[in-house]
């Protein structure tokens, strides 16, 4: 996960160390007047926000909670699209997620954090204060697409009021909850590629997003290029699915294919030419391909290599190729982001 921590005070600097210790890959961000070598430093806590509010999947704050309101305030679009959100104070005594506390992993993530740091959790939602199941934290612990935010609205209002939820699902799932039942109900979840069935009266549709996209490219290539080869693979296939991207490590620095994957939010796997070749499978192969890169072919071989089973195979337009993966996935009831 991409997260920044914002720190004002010298315990918050301290602090922010520590926190950054436990989150992979952390950016630390903290007020000039308190600052180190391994920090960012900003003087203007608005304008830094402003900036990184779009940018970053969480957000920490190391300061009063009214400050962070303050600051993320005329910032806020969408429950769907805005970052996790998290307060501590500089003792290092209470987190508190504020925003984006399912589908963002805050909940999740500040309990984490807590844990680690010998803190208190101060979690509010309805769901989670109550020890019930909640569709938004579900979905977001298994990547999972909400195809309707109102049903799911209804799903969460149907489980606190002591309703069963009905559960119809394409993939294998584990640790359902007690509120989920096999009998008939009116209203109930359904994990599915289409994202269209409508197995309930009120039904929530959840799409996994687990597709990865092979790819291989001329150099220059630009972004528009690399997206039209993709939507052309993936044909009927939601673009949002795309969990990752891969390719071959001589195409690591390609500016459009690394630009396509941060318009998609999609992280670029790498491999090497011996890795391609070591992935087993049935595979376009090209001599030609094969002499300029070392691998027999990219797009298939990387989208197999990331873990996928080949859907559709090479597909060329524009100085680009493309393959298409799914990867099989099990659904956990009782997963977390972290």
């Amino acid at each position: 996960m991409n997260t920044t921590i914002i720190s004002v005070t010298e315990k918050g600097r301290l602090l922010s160390q520590r926190i950054a210790g436990i989150c992979e890959n952390a950016v630390r961000c903290c007020h000039t007047h308190h600052t180190d070598e391994t920090a960012q430093a900003f003087d203007d806590m608005s304008s830094l926000v402003r900036k990184i509010f779009n940018e970053y999947d969480c957000i920490i704050f190391v300061c009063a909670a009214g400050i962070a309101v303050r600051m993320i305030a005329p910032l806020l679009r969408s429950k769907c699209s805005d970052p996790a959100v998290i307060v501590t104070d500089d003792c290092g005594k209470f987190v508190i997620p504020i925003l984006s506390g399912h589908i963002g992993g805050a909940n999740s993530i500040a309990v984490y954090i807590a844990k680690k740091i010998g803190a208190v959790p101060v979690i509010t939602t309805a769901t989670d204060t109550g020890g019930h199941f909640s569709p938004d934290s579900m979905a977001a612990a298994n990547s999972l697409i909400i195809g309707d935010m109102h049903a799911a609205k209804l799903i969460a209002s149907a489980v606190l009021d002591g309703k069963k939820i009905g559960l119809v699902s394409k993939y294998p799932c584990i640790n359902i909850p007690p509120e989920i039942t096999e009998n008939e109900t009116e209203i109930g979840l359904c994990i599915s590629d289409s994202g269209t069935d409508k197995p309930f009266p009120v039904t929530l549709d959840l799409v996994p997003k687990n597709i990865i996209v092979g790819m291989g490219c001329k150099k220059g290539v630009t972004a528009d290029a690399v997206a039209e080869c993709v939507r052309n693979a993936l044909g009927g296939i939601s673009e949002k699915r795309i969990a990752a991207v891969a390719t071959a490590d001589i195409k690591a620095e390609e500016a459009g294919l690394l630009e396509y994957c941060r318009r998609i939010g999609a992280k670029l796997h790498i491999f090497t030419a011996d890795e391609l070749m070591q992935t087993q499978g049935e595979f376009t192969s090209s001599e030609f391909v094969r002499s300029v890169t070392g691998a027999d072919n990219i797009c298939e071989r990387s989208a197999a290599a990331c873990g996928g089973k080949i859907i559709v195979k090479k597909t060329a337009l524009n100085g680009v190729t493309a393959a298409v993966a799914k990867k099989d996935i099990t659904i956990d009831f009782a997963g977390t982001i972290i």
